[in-house]
């Protein structure tokens, strides 16, 4: 059977979108883009077998074998985040944050990616929602000028060469739930009148690296316009 793949069109002035968004890009008109579905060709879809990724190659160890780690909770600048963490993040975990729209899960991991900058952490903060430049200007309104690295990309597999290429010692996805895999058919989870659960898809973890991804339930289908650097309807995050 063969694969297809969804795209969004706007009737208004005809831009393309791999996802759903409530605002085109292209001409500013609300509500205007209408899923179509693509068949994709053949050979692309013989392509995904051979880009599976391989196991670990771990080994067997005895409990008592395993090294302790003193050290293996990183503090995020945010005393209550910490304690709600049991005292950090731990390395080589993964985080889902969730939340009400608009409470501030963004703006909170933005806080946090610049405290492990300053910390000397590599910092990688993905965003699948919002420009570099709106990431730009709450980070300005904030007063955050550190030097972590900021990445506008919603598709897992971009990402995921990111990572490998950047080698971050923390990663935040915000939000998980805008991801999405070209091979897949399925489009990412957008907010709808009845907002709906997404699990988030695999995202490696190598080594000892964070990944945090921010996650927020959807806005039951409301649309309002917002300040430029503020975040999108709801979602659900991730570290890494």
């Amino acid at each position: 059977m063969a694969k297809v793949k969804s795209t969004y069109a706007c009737t208004a002035c005809g831009y393309e979108s791999p996802r759903w968004v409530g605002r085109c890009p292209g001409c500013g008109a609300w509500n205007t883009l209408e899923e179509s579905l693509q068949a994709v060709p053949e050979k692309a879809a013989g392509k995904i077998a051979a880009n599976q990724r391989p196991g670990t190659g771990a080994k067997p160890m005895s409990l008592k074998d395993i090294p302790e780690d003193t050290s293996v909770r990183t503090g995020t600048g945010i005393s209550e985040l910490d304690r709600v963490l049991g005292g950090g993040i731990v390395e080589g975990g993964l985080i889902l944050i969730g939340g009400d729209p608009g409470i501030g899960k963004s703006t909170l991991l933005l806080q946090v990616c610049d405290h492990l900058a300053k910390s000397g952490k590599r910092t990688l903060y993905i965003s699948g929602e919002e420009s570099a430049r709106q990431i730009k200007l709450r980070a300005a309104r904030l007063g955050i000028e550190s030097d972590l690295y900021v990445l506008a990309e919603n598709a897992l597999d971009a990402v995921e060469e990111k990572i490998r290429e950047l080698q971050p010692d923390t990663a935040v996805i915000d939000s998980i739930q805008t991801m999405y895999r070209p091979e897949m058919a399925s489009a990412p989870r957008q907010c709808q009148p009845d907002p709906g659960r997404h699990q988030p898809d695999h995202a490696p973890v190598q080594g000892n690296r964070h990944q945090r991804v921010p996650g927020r339930p959807c806005d039951q289908g409301r649309s309002h316009r917002r300040p430029p650097d503020a975040g999108t309807h709801g979602g659900r995050s991730l570290i890494l």
